[in-house]
């Protein structure tokens, strides 16, 4: 793509946010090009070599090249429940990956009695013949239940590769997030192979509640440690409310007795600071930027992103920058930019290089898109 090609697109993808840029004099220190298409894409990694493996929500596990030409299915990907916000999920690589090949899945598992629950599970990645051998099931949500939305199912591993952490949704039932005789509505420290890590707050009471490492949560669907090995997290809110917070050890983050969010029914939700017992999010919005995905950025690109956040949004249709250290507004922890474009965004992740790429939403075939974020010039 020629940079006249490259500045048209860009033009192009940032266009609904035109109004908010010229009304404010916003700079946008990126420029975008359109890499490829993909079927309701939904998560991507990437591979020692600089190729990604993308997930699509119906199923498919591809590996895409970053000029955006992407393989045939690879095969041995677990069955999927597709069904509303279910299917295949988060991908990524075991922290021993150039040793051992192995590749970790996340996805929705079909039930008894039409019910389904977020699994995880590990294989070994066979490039040379497309294919992930002996895939094993390693984790589950107990109970399965009914319903096809807020699986959450995100991976962070522990900087030292020692451990696994997994959000698990509370599956738009509201009560298992506070109830811990579930592994539903928590974040979860495992071990590499999916078992309770020892340790864990709870570790001792056994069963699922011996995987849990904070709960009250809602729909987590971003989960990244910082370089000082701080877990930070983001979930949607109900109608408004949405959350980025640090993940503490054992700690009740409230859900769904409190939320600085209404019910969709228009009811009203209490909210933190009126229930002291509950952690307070470092930040919250509303109305609701619809976070669906997180990095923090170290990269050698952007030096203005540097150790900052970078969560993207679906119904927002943007790309918002958290800083950690608000000088300028009295606050620790707020929004620092947000960027508009054309349609949802799905994914985020670093690039080897430093460059950004994102995955957009697909919805009523709108969408879909793999797109390269480099500094504009």
């Amino acid at each position: 793509m020629n940079r006249s090609t490259l500045l048209a697109a860009t033009a192009l993808l940032l266009a609904p946010a035109a109004a908010m840029a010229q009304e404010t004099a916003q700079t946008y220190p990126f420029a975008i090009e359109v890499k490829g298409q993909l079927d309701e894409p939904w998560a991507m990694t990437f591979l020692p070599d600089g190729r990604m493996l993308v997930t699509e929500k119906p199923g498919q596990l591809h590996i895409v090249t970053q000029d955006g030409e992407a393989s045939e299915p690879v095969e041995g990907v677990p069955e999927v429940a597709y069904c509303g916000q279910g299917g295949l999920g988060d991908v990524a690589l075991h922290p021993d990956y150039a040793e051992n090949d192995l590749v970790y899945l996340t996805f929705a598992e079909a039930g008894e009695n039409d019910t389904r629950g977020a699994a995880m599970g590990r294989g070994t990645l066979n490039l040379d013949a497309m294919r992930i051998d002996d895939f094993e099931v390693l984790w589950r949500q107990d109970p399965k239940v009914t319903g096809c939305g807020h699986y959450s199912h995100k991976i962070a591993f522990s900087p030292d590769g020692q451990y696994l952490f997994l959000s698990s949704g509370e599956r738009q039932k509201k009560d298992p997030a506070q109830d811990r005789s579930s592994n539903l509505g928590a974040v979860l420290r495992l071990t590499l192979e999916g078992e309770a890590a020892e340790g864990n707050p709870f570790y001792d009471e056994g069963g699922v509640t011996a995987q849990i490492w904070s709960y009250g949560h809602r729909n987590t669907l971003g989960l990244a440690f910082d370089e000082e090995g701080t877990l930070w997290q983001h979930e949607m809110g109900p109608k408004g409310g949405d959350e980025f917070q640090k993940i503490e050890e054992g700690e009740n983050y409230g859900w769904p007795v409190v939320s600085n969010g209404d019910n969709y029914d228009g009811s009203d939700i209490p909210e933190h600071d009126t229930r002291p017992e509950f952690r307070q999010p470092d930040e919250f919005w509303n109305p609701v930027i619809s976070p669906s995905s997180m990095i923090i950025y170290d990269g050698a690109m952007f030096n203005a992103w540097q150790g900052s956040p970078l969560i993207t949004g679906l119904n927002s249709r943007a790309l918002v920058q958290v800083s950690l250290n608000c000088e300028w507004d009295n606050r620790e922890i707020c929004e620092a930019e947000r960027y508009g474009f054309e349609n949802r965004l799905r994914e985020i992740e670093q690039g080897p290089d430093g460059a950004v790429w994102l995955l957009e939403d697909e919805r009523d075939g709108e969408g879909g898109r793999l797109l390269k974020l480099t500094p504009a010039e």
